[in-house]
């Protein structure tokens, strides 16, 4: 097979990026691992900046029709005390609020946007294992595929396959790790009349820290730990599990019995690192496969969507013409590392001075100087959903429709 573009990974820097590649014409060939996208505890939180998006290429009213919920502020508990540190709905944008969207209804909402066009090929349960090079430059992927292995020849291969990407690994790509004191535990809670008056999204009690995301039936839980602390909990047993749950938010005692065993719980190895070079000739590396995100804010798949956007933005020409040189790649590369810096950097210190310090509480403790002031003085809790709902640096589709 040969394509323009090559596309390692079917996530949302992936797919939106074989959206705005294959609406300008390019040919383009998009590879996901899975036989579907159904897989549970990926991140729903599509941010008003991915919503702006929807807007420019004309599917908002349609995306908007999927079951979702909208967060407008981003509030909690801690110790007792609400406490609202993000409002959304002044941000200038048509969508102010975060929607929360099952990942797997993004992505076919995606895949069938690029259906329309001719040039957009999606290969399903084919999974990267080889790159093929000559002349110097990458040249294209071998990958496994149900009738067995196939080489895909391409102009451009972009590894988008996530945070483990084989892409990068195989590219021998530099990566710094920032490090990240916590992990993440993920279990869903069914959702019941009247939680929505009751019930916290952030929610903090002595040293544990447990988030709810309202997934329209049911709750999507992270129950924040200390790194590598998920055995020492295992050990204490599953009874003591459900009853520290329970005593950071009561309201889910008559439901706690749903965490059965061990394996209702899912563990998320928090990670923040980045490539310190996303390319090399006739390869690029994007999302996730670029700079692994913490959980903080959600902002990952809105992060990894912007670089899809840069990308197509700075690349369907020199695609159009052949093949693109090193400084084009570079270019995406120097564009969308400075958002990437900022925004580890703000992660890594909530992480290391608000997070990992709760953790190590075991009484009540004073809030964080900026959460008071955000409950404080409302116009302040404006900056954090700027950070948050927008991104350093939001991008804007400047792709054509051909």
């Amino acid at each position: 097979m040969k394509t323009s573009c090559c596309i390692a990974g079917g996530g949302p820097a992936g797919m939106m990026l074989g959206v705005l590649l294959a609406r300008a014409g390019i040919p383009v060939v998009v590879l996901e691992k899975h036989a579907d996208f159904l897989r549970d505890f990926r991140g729903d939180t599509v941010h008003p900046s991915t919503l702006e998006l929807m807007f420019e290429l004309g599917v908002l009213n349609r995306f908007l029709k999927l079951p979702h919920s909208e967060l407008r502020q981003i509030s909690g508990v801690i110790d007792d005390q609400s406490v609202t540190i993000a409002d959304f709905t002044h941000l200038p944008v048509h969508c102010p609020f975060i929607a929360m969207v099952p990942q797997w209804d993004l992505l076919n909402f995606l895949v069938d946007f690029a259906r329309r066009y001719a040039t957009f090929t999606l290969m399903m349960r084919a999974e990267v294992f080889e790159l093929l090079e000559g002349g110097g430059r990458i040249t294209g992927v071998r990958v496994n595929t149900p009738d067995g292995p196939q080489d895909i020849h391409a102009d451009l291969v972009v590894g988008a396959d996530g945070r483990s990407s084989i892409v990068r690994e195989l590219a021998r790509l530099p990566v710094q790790d920032l490090g990240a004191p916590i992990d993440a535990l993920w279990l869903r809670l069914s959702k019941k009349p009247g939680d929505d008056q009751r019930a916290a999204f952030g929610n903090v009690r002595g040293a544990r820290i447990f988030v709810m995301f309202d997934r329209g039936d049911y709750w999507q839980c992270a129950y924040v730990i200390k790194k590598g602390g998920f055995d020492e909990l295992k050990r204490d047993g599953l009874e003591a599990f459900r009853a520290s749950i329970v005593s950071v938010v009561p309201l889910l005692a008559d439901r706690i019995g749903e965490i059965a065993s061990w394996d209702d719980v899912k563990l998320l190895t928090v990670k923040v690192d980045r490539l310190t070079q996303w390319h090399r000739p006739g390869l690029l590396c994007i999302g996730d496969a670029a700079h692994a995100m913490s959980p903080v804010g959600g902002v990952g798949i809105n992060l990894a969507i912007q670089d899809a956007v840069a990308a197509a933005n700075l690349l369907y020409r020199p695609l159009r013409q052949g093949v693109p040189g090193i400084n084009e790649l570079a270019a995406v590369h120097k564009r969308r590392m400075f958002p990437t810096r900022v925004t580890q950097a703000v992660q890594v210190v909530i992480q290391n001075q608000v997070l990992s310090r709760a953790l190590k509480q075991d009484r009540h403790a004073a809030l964080p100087l900026a959460i008071r002031l955000a409950r404080d003085f409302p116009i302040l809790r404006r900056i954090p959903a700027r950070i948050v709902g927008m991104g350093i640096r939001p991008e804007h589709v400047r792709t054509p429709e051909i």
